[in-house]
């Protein structure tokens, strides 16, 4: 489990980025924090901590306040800018104190989990270790490129989406459309429509499973587990 401490001085609005966190597999909320001394005092608390979802306007400083002090005092944890601030100078500067994504407010549950999955699979790819090629340090920078979510073509409708990609991510191995739509409860056709799209838009990736007839079954994995 990637552990996550969500920061934000809206009471209200960190308990809906904690419940957003918890919907995504692969991630706990350790905890909430509401001002810049609290979040620290938290990661001093937790060492283990992997991820600070953190707001930039707090009553006792800023986002880049808190960076600042975790750098100073050895923390390491990673960091997701999570703000209402647009302006290009907090942005930049975010980015040169090492906060691997920025994700402005508002967002929707998808464009958080886009981030958060992006940040999963970096760590995937950071945990294989040893030495990097050129295409493994591309492949690196690459994983913090969260893709945006698709536009649903006409005639798609995005909680059916949703339920497809929450099968394939929840999968254990590939899935066919047939089992997708036994899961999900949809029609076969509806099933291999919506995987199509997944992996028209890069979200899923389609494998071969070859029978005893010869034809090749396709099948799907999401992509951040192929």
């Amino acid at each position: 489990m990637i552990e996550v401490l969500v920061v934000d001085d809206d009471v209200r609005v960190a308990r809906v980025n904690a419940a957003y966190v918890e919907k995504v597999p692969g991630f706990h909320v350790a905890g909430e924090a509401h001002c810049a001394a609290d979040a620290l005092h938290r990661l001093e608390l937790s060492p283990r901590l992997d991820l600070v979802l953190l707001d930039h306007y707090l009553p006792d400083g800023t986002g880049l306040d808190v960076v600042g002090e975790m750098r100073r005092r050895g923390h390491q944890t990673d960091v997701i800018m999570v703000t209402a601030a647009r302006d290009v100078s907090t942005v930049q500067a975010a980015m040169r104190q090492g906060a691997l994504q920025y994700l402005v407010k508002p967002f929707s549950f998808g464009g958080l989990r886009a981030k958060l999955e992006a940040y999963a699979d970096l760590r995937r790819t950071l945990d294989v270790g040893g030495e990097a090629e050129q295409a493994d340090v591309d492949r690196i920078f690459g994983a913090l490129s969260a893709p945006s979510d698709p536009v649903l073509p006409k005639g798609h409708s995005p909680t059916t989406a949703e339920l497809v990609r929450q099968t394939l991510v929840s999968a254990e191995g590939p899935l066919s459309a047939q089992d997708v739509a036994e899961r999900t409860g949809v029609s076969r056709q509806t099933a291999q429509r919506y995987l199509k799209l997944l992996e028209r838009t890069g979200r899923a990736r389609l494998t071969l499973k070859y029978g005893d007839a010869g034809r090749p079954e396709h099948r799907y994995v999401w992509a951040t587990r192929a």
